[in-house]
């Protein structure tokens, strides 16, 4: 099993391929490839971390995106942010029965001890926008974040990296990735 991280697909959003500035000539296309990158990469055990703006649309349509992807989406429930139209329904009960979709608070934060440094796990803290401090940020944990769309500018220092599909090729992010980036930030600080 792979814990996978992502954000910011706006499946059915016409708007974001302008706004985002994102190579796809309609939302079809533009949905087509990134349920097939997401599929190529998560397999059906796998757990996916979504940090919100996953769609737009009312329940009937988050349901339609959540059956077409491998893994079992955690996402978090910002109700103010896209996801609004469908975050607060039903419409997950039974997708969520079938260990499908899991809904979780706006802000959340994971330990990974095989990541750590042997005596403390390593700390990820997730939230749909980028925020300047977070637990434990002066303890080497790292904040992943979506919303900017390939337009967060990474502070010196800072751990925190944005795992938006804007900037990462349409894909979601593997944990060994983040990682990487993380061991790149602190080489490069």
């Amino acid at each position: 099993m792979t814990i996978w991280f992502t954000s910011d697909n706006h499946f059915g959003h016409a708007n974001i391929i302008m706004f985002a500035n994102r190579p796809f000539g309609s939302v079809g296309r533009m949905d087509t490839v990134m349920v097939e990158n997401w599929n190529t990469v998560v397999q059906p055990p796998d757990i996916v971390y979504h940090l919100g703006d996953f769609c737009l649309g009312d329940d009937s349509v988050a349901r339609r995106y959540f059956a077409m992807l491998n893994g079992t989406v955690k996402i978090l429930g910002n109700p103010w942010h896209h996801d609004r139209r469908w975050i607060n329904r039903d419409m997950y009960t039974g997708l969520h029965a079938e260990n499908k979709v899991e809904i979780l608070p706006p802000m959340v934060v994971l330990e990974f001890p095989e990541y750590g440094d042997g005596t403390h796990p390593q700390v990820l803290v997730l939230c749909h926008y980028p925020i300047g401090e977070w637990d434990r940020k002066h303890y080497g944990a790292w904040h992943l974040h979506g919303h900017s769309h390939g337009r967060y500018v990474h502070k010196a220092g800072d751990l925190a990296f944005d795992i938006g599909v804007d900037s990462n090729q349409f894909y979601p992010i593997a944990l060994d990735g983040v990682a990487r980036q993380m061991n790149d930030y602190k080489v490069n600080a």
